[in-house]
């Protein structure tokens, strides 16, 4: 594979925001006070139709350019049971409906388990038994980059030592701030030693550095807190969730100094997921943002 630095569409750079409507039924005060906010930097907007749940990251295409969107397998594990089948959503069904023209793949990934560079992705190991039926990891890797056309994978371990982490997604661990460097939620230090060798190993492997959210506060609200990571970020306005807890502030001020070039033009925005995150995702989660 030929050279492909600096191609990927990323966060910084998109210019329009879709929600399921699915989200602006059940969460109207939600949707209005985020959707001011991103007309109010200028970022479109609308809903997507045919959706079976809020969370549109997971099943909506992954764009690298302005003109290509990967539409992956949506199969994942936690939809199998019977019960659950309903909420499964189709993207070829939705993306019919906005006249989106995607490039299929057979790999099976959820949208939230992808976290983009300009040259390079993170996922969580999870990828890999999700398609080891058809490919083995070394294989896999390959036709990951292929795909998205870019030079690095780092293939980092699924958070599965919090015992209610069913959906082994990345953007609950770790977001790029550059294509060097990324945000981590901090709790990773507490885990054990082989989980961290693991962690850290692949992020050094890849050539990453990384800042830790941290928290100095009496009681960590560890329910709640790990949810900052999952913001949306896009080319004018980063929206961070707040929770009505001791780490809301702390953390407001982590994002300032992490992302100057957003603070400074007061392009940093706050809004209350107390109630979205009862789902199990934020903001990154129940949002899909791309280059118009």
């Amino acid at each position: 594979m030929g050279k492909t630095i600096d191609r990927m569409i990323i966060d910084q750079e998109t210019n329009f925001v879709y929600f399921s409507e699915l989200f602006k039924q059940r969460f109207e005060l939600e949707y209005s006070e985020i959707t001011s906010i991103l007309a109010r930097h200028e970022i479109g907007f609308d809903c997507l139709p045919e959706t079976k749940d809020i969370w549109c990251r997971d099943y909506m295409p992954i764009q690298i350019s302005e003109t290509e969107f990967i539409e992956y397998r949506f199969d994942p594990d936690y939809l199998q049971a019977k019960k659950y089948r309903k909420l499964k959503t189709y993207p070829d069904l939705v993306c019919d409906k906005i006249g989106l023209k995607t490039i299929k793949s057979d790999l099976i990934i959820d949208g939230g388990n992808v976290i983009k560079s300009k040259n390079g992705l993170i996922l969580t190991d999870k990828i890999v038994p999700e398609n080891t039926d058809f490919y083995s990891k070394s294989q896999l890797l390959n036709i990951l980059k292929r795909t998205f056309k870019v030079d690095k994978i780092t293939i980092i371990p699924w958070d599965k030592e919090d015992e209610n982490e069913y959906f082994g997604h990345a953007d609950g661990m770790v977001r790029f701030i550059d294509k060097n460097k990324v945000l981590i939620n901090g709790y990773f230090k507490e885990y054990s030693e082989k989980f961290q060798n693991y962690f850290f190993g692949e992020l050094k492997k890849s050539g990453l550095e990384f800042i830790e959210f941290k928290f100095d506060v009496k009681i960590p609200n560890e329910k709640l807190n790990w949810g900052y990571i999952n913001f949306l970020q896009t080319k004018n306005v980063i929206i961070i969730p707040q929770f009505g807890i001791d780490e809301d502030e702390q953390a407001f001020a982590q994002f300032v100094k992490i992302f100057p070039e957003y603070a400074k033009k007061n392009r940093i925005e706050k809004v209350n997921a107390t109630r979205i995150i009862e789902g199990g995702g934020v903001l990154n989660c129940m949002t899909w943002n791309i280059k118009k």
